[in-house]
């Protein structure tokens, strides 16, 4: 059995993925057409609801809204 290496998406790429899931209401039919699960892209969805600009910050940056954005800068 071969394992199957890590896809990893960019910020963009999920961005875009959720915007087309809300405007055509579909997330399953969207996923499969992009080529993920669709248990991925519900996840960046409920990600995208919590913080939306702030979503998908990258690799081991936590995600923040902007209050907690506001309060790290004046903490740091």
């Amino acid at each position: 059995m071969m394992i199957k290496e890590r896809q990893s998406y960019d910020r963009e790429f999920k961005q875009k993925a959720v915007e087309l899931s809300f405007a055509r209401g579909n997330a399953k039919e969207i996923a499969e057409e992009l080529g993920i699960r669709p248990e991925l892209l519900y996840r960046w969805r409920r990600e995208y609801q919590q913080y939306e600009n702030n979503s998908f910050p990258g690799k081991g940056k936590p995600k923040m809204t902007e209050l907690e954005k506001e309060n790290a800068t004046f903490e740091a």
